[in-house]
């Protein structure tokens, strides 16, 4: 784990209006319908643009998926660094994490966009597949630098529960409609670090 890399947000290259409006209109068909069911066609239509120009700015629906995907993890990271800056460096930022999630799903109804985007995409060559795999990487890795930074005994282990816990409470929030999946989740991660003291009752 890079401690740098983790707390860093990915670069994003420059991109002109029509770009940066196309990429909005396919973010949003694309969270909504799917990544196969979209076609470049309705993207063009939604962004009030043509087909060539897709091209032109992404070279390809794959460029524009790979782009999508790439401003989802910017915008998300973004999210969590930001909530967890403010909390005191190590158990109290793996919380935090929690929080920040419990924030960004309240704002998507269709669960996690990388999840969703794997469920299509997992077992090919696709180039979107390692962003998504990064992604789900960068949580485990930002897990692992909170329980190194507040000295738990085996922060790589920890880091893993933590992420389990995670990842398991966005699908029980999409998936099985349980709305508290995220509190239950972050009072069950204050078990994990010792703070179960803290926990309402």
């Amino acid at each position: 784990m890079n401690a740098a890399a983790t707390l860093s947000l990915p670069v994003e290259a420059p991109m002109t209006p029509a770009a940066e409006r196309i990429l909005s209109a396919a973010g949003t068909l694309f969270y909504r319908h799917g990544i196969r069911a979209v076609g470049v066609e309705s993207i063009a239509e939604a962004a009030d643009t043509t087909k060539k120009t897709i091209y032109d700015r992404f070279g390809s629906k794959d460029g524009l998926i790979v782009a999508y995907l790439h401003r989802r993890s910017l915008r998300w990271r973004t999210l969590v660094l930001d909530v967890i800056a403010d909390k005191a460096v190590g158990a109290e930022q793996s919380l935090a994490v929690f929080d920040a999630t419990d924030q960004w799903m309240a704002s998507w109804g269709r669960g996690c966009g990388f999840v969703n985007a794997y469920a299509e995409l997992g077992g090919t060559e696709h180039p979107g597949v390692p962003i998504i795999v990064e992604e789900k990487t960068w949580v485990r890795d930002l897990f692992e630098y909170t329980c190194t930074a507040a000295d738990y005994p085996n922060p790589a282990f920890l880091a893993g529960q933590l992420t389990l816990l995670h990842e398991g409470s966005i699908v029980a929030r999409t998936a099985g409609a349980q709305r508290d999946a995220a509190d239950i989740a972050r009072r069950t991660a204050q078990v994990l670090l010792g703070m179960d003291d803290r926990m309402a009752a």
